[in-house]
């Protein structure tokens, strides 16, 4: 095993992309990825093989460590030497835990290959499965390490051969996710097979993996290792097989490398040309090419200032190169460049293709953003797809009134470090909403807050609601405050599939509108409307319908501005709106443009949009949650019990040996204190995982309370106005 003294050695073999690796250690929470990044950073000489799945390295953040989770991605260069050749390999641990899957998505983008981490008694977790279809996506390669295998040894006792039938039930099964998650060109290929070494089974605690093609190396049998087990010599079955060379073997013999992985990933994830210069520099990974960097991650550091960490897809990151920001159409200049080594981050010369760098100092940058090389000609990469959304929301204000002013820069810094967290300010209230995926993502905002030095208040979580309407509204008239413009306005719902198109990214308000309207035909679209699409807020679209009207480019951006306003605060309960199509019909401006302003043009616009909302029999639709709870079966009817009460529904009930497996959808407004009331209906022995699925109709009997709830919350009067309020 190589150990690299210093930085200077990892430069030399940054410029050498077949010698290096960009993974990330994927799982569902508490599988053991912390656990078993430990033992690679030992092997690289960072930390003792002794503290090594105790110390928990990559979790350097004191939250994490008094939880026991990773609440965010950590970035660590290691080395390894792997049939006489070095390699780098830059590693990413993410978090496991739902509330996180966006730092999950993030990571995803700058790596091209994953090990999955699954528990050998627990097997494929709802996030198991999540983090495989993100990674799959992303066109990111898996292989598998089976982990805690001592637990099939000591708590379940299982034979040699009882542990081999559990280890192909458990490969099957994650084979069937490849086979339903990955590209129809690739599944067959990235299936995992035990013979070929691309699983590897073991326990990161004890620090011990074996493979396959170990096994036959080192010659060691599963009965060995029980053996090894029966007579407490766990440490030398370490010595003779350990974790790190099993597992960075695996990965340096089955994930690509950049050049071999961008050739696939760059057509699929980038909406550039292939074919032009920047896109064949991107597929070979040229670092002599122009640079193309995307911005995975963000840190606003009180010296350095802002940190974008990221993939360099092509060219090379050097100290003085101006770049444009495609996303905001920005020019900067790097200022400085780096490469991590856990909570460490080195300055460096230069971080060619094919390697994870950051830029420091680089104030324009957000998360999701493409950087290219001044002069050169590109569009960006496809946008970070996360599979949740923000549905929990708390207000906060400071204790000390005099600390808003810092309030308000503390959260500026944590939503823009974390995409998934909103920040709005409720102004008839004062209060500073702040959203997020859930309950722990929450107290992670409000730790942060802490760390800060500010003390604040806060309420109790507030569920994030959805406004649409379910039938045909209008042409509404809406006349401007001058009485000289007229714009005619219809609502109706927006089909599922468009939805679920835009969700998918498959239309975009950025799309080639050729390109964006032949989806929307296929899609049962006529041909005016999906020409005429204007906008595309959330999952709601403003579509012109009109024929010749004489200066509506001129006002194009007011019309913008009043649909993104409603679609953000609906008339029901000013809450954000969610599949509705919005067609503007017919217009009548006046041929002065001092009369269109937009003091004139914007509640011209906004109002007949929540007219035609009040009239289509608008409802309310709630986030929903996907259940899954583990239980021994005498203790399914206490959980059971628990999802009922709450207004669950019962999806599925499967028996795995003498567990009971109980798949269900919960409301989120429903699922506070889930923790509590499970434990005690199951002595603590359920293990559950949550993940938001979908939003759905509220009842409407629990609708109208709803409604006042959050119109009293917000300060508004409780009844909710008539259409005829909007009217002129």
């Amino acid at each position: 095993m190589r150990r690299y003294k210093h930085v200077g050695d990892i430069q030399k073999a940054m410029w050498d992309p077949s010698r290096i690796r960009n993974i990330g250690i994927v799982a569902h929470v508490d599988h053991g990825k912390t656990t078993l990044t430990d033992s690679l950073v030992a092997a690289s000489g960072i930390i003792s093989f002794e503290l090594a799945g105790e110390q928990l390295f990559t979790d350097f953040l004191e939250i994490e460590q008094q939880r026991g989770i990773t609440v965010q991605t950590s970035a660590v260069s290691l080395a390894h030497t792997f049939e006489g050749r070095d390699f780098i390999i830059n590693l990413l641990d993410t978090p496991g835990h739902v509330d996180f899957t966006g730092d999950v998505a993030r990571a995803l983008r700058a790596i091209d290959g994953v090990v999955v981490v699954m528990d050998a008694v627990e097997g494929v977790m709802p996030q198991t499965e999540t983090v495989v279809r993100q990674a799959l996506h992303e066109r990111v390669r898996p292989v598998l390490f089976i982990n805690k295998v001592d637990r099939l040894i000591e708590e379940l006792k299982l034979t040699p051969d009882a542990m081999q039938a559990r280890f192909i039930k458990l490969i099957t099964k994650f084979n069937e996710l490849i086979r339903r998650f990955a590209p129809a060109d690739a599944a067959e290929k990235w299936w995992i097979k035990v013979e070929e070494g691309s699983v590897a089974f073991g326990s990161a605690k004890e620090k011990w993996a074996v493979s396959v093609p170990q096994m036959k190396k080192k010659n060691i049998s599963f009965k060995d290792i029980i053996e090894a087990y029966r007579a407490g010599t766990q440490v030398e079955l370490a010595k003779r097989t350990p974790l790190f060379e099993v597992v960075l073997d695996m990965i340096i013999t089955h994930l690509p490398n950049p050049k071999n992985a961008q050739g696939a990933r760059v057509p699929a994830i980038w909406k550039g040309d292939p074919n032009s210069e920047l896109g064949r520099d991107m597929i070979t990974c040229n670092p002599q090419g122009k640079v193309c960097m995307v911005v995975t991650d963000i840190i606003v550091d009180e010296q350095a200032g802002v940190i974008s960490t990221g993939r360099v897809f092509s060219g090379t990151l050097e100290k003085g190169k101006a770049v444009r920001l495609v996303g905001t159409d920005q020019e900067a200049r790097i200022q400085q460049v780096g490469v991590y080594m856990g909570p460490d981050r080195v300055i460096v010369d230069r971080v060619p293709a094919g390697n994870i760098g950051a830029i420091i100092g680089m104030k324009e940058a957000y998360v999701g953003e493409t950087l290219i090389e001044s002069g050169a000609e590109g569009a960006g990469f496809e946008e970070i797809r996360y599979i949740s959304e923000p549905v929990v929301t708390i207000a906060v204000e400071p204790k000390n009134f005099q600390e808003l002013p810092r309030l308000v820069a503390e959260l500026k810094k944590i939503s823009r470090e974390d995409p998934n967290v909103r920040v709005k300010i409720n102004e008839e209230t004062g209060e500073y909403l702040v959203s997020g995926m859930g309950e722990v993502h929450l107290e992670i905002v409000e730790y942060k807050m802490k760390e800060a030095g500010l003390e604040v208040k806060k309420s109790e979580p507030i569920v994030v609601y959805r406004e649409t309407v379910t039938s045909e509204a209008g042409p509404i008239e809406g006349k401007s405050p001058n009485r000289h413009n007229r714009f005619m306005i219809a609502v109706e719902p927006l089909e599922q599939e468009v939805i679920k198109a835009i969700e998918e990214g498959k239309i975009t308000a950025k799309q080639d509108r050729k390109e964006r309207a032949n989806v929307l035909r296929g899609l049962g679209w006529e041909t005016d409307a999906a020409r005429g699409v204007v906008t595309i807020v959330g999952t709601n679209v403003l579509t012109d319908v009109t024929k010749g009207i004489q200066y509506l480019n001129e006002v194009r951006d007011y019309v913008i501005e009043a649909f993104t306003e409603v679609c953000e605060e609906g008339p029901q309960m000013r809450e954000a709106m969610r599949g509705v199509k919005v067609l503007l019909t017919d217009a009548m401006l006046h041929e002065d443009s001092v009369h269109r302003g937009p003091a004139q043009i914007i509640p011209a616009v906004r109002r007949p949009i929540q007219a035609a909302v009040l009239t289509a029999n608008p409802i309310i639709l709630e986030p929903i949650l996907k259940l899954e709870v583990r239980v021994p079966q005498e203790f399914m009817g206490g959980a059971t019990k628990v999802i009922q009460g709450r207004r669950g529904r019962i999806v599925s009930m499967e028996a795995e040996e003498d567990i009971a497996v109980v798949k269900a959808s919960l409301p989120v407004a429903n699922s506070f204190g889930l923790a509590a009331d499970m434990r005690g209906e199951t002595e603590g022995r359920a293990i559950w995982s949550t993940e938001f699925e979908r939003f759905e109709q509220m009842p409407r009997e629990l609708q109208e309370q709803a409604i006042r709830d959050t119109r009293k919350r917000k300060g508004l009067k409780l009844e909710v106005p008539k259409p005829e309020e909007f009217m002129d």
